[in-house]
């Protein structure tokens, strides 16, 4: 995960729980950067840009030759990902094969 992501999701951390980026959890950010990592690129570059950066739909619907309806689809799809990865932890293929 980039530099950029990692200290706007701990500002985010920060900013909910009324804490200081020294008192946040490093296991619930390093499952919250596992998560947003298993992002499609895309999706995760309209959601930090939505949510991260304060971008609206159109500035980043004009910057990416995208219409409003897609950029609005990309976050919402990048969104749903996101809370999916959270609430499911990475399995490896493999393991199901040494059940």
């Amino acid at each position: 995960m980039t530099a950029r992501s990692t200290r706007a999701l701990e500002r985010t951390l920060a900013a909910c729980d009324g804490a200081t980026a020294d008192s946040i959890d490093p296991v619930l950010l390093a499952k919250m950067e596992d998560a947003m990592r298993r992002v499609p690129r895309r999706q995760r570059e309209i959601f930090l840009a939505v949510r991260l950066d304060n971008h609206r739909y159109p500035e980043i619907a004009e910057r990416t030759g995208l219409t409003v309806a897609q950029v609005e689809r990309l976050f919402a799809d990048g969104l749903a990902n996101f809370l999916r990865n959270l609430d499911q932890p990475r399995r490896h293929w493999w393991r199901r094969w040494l059940r």
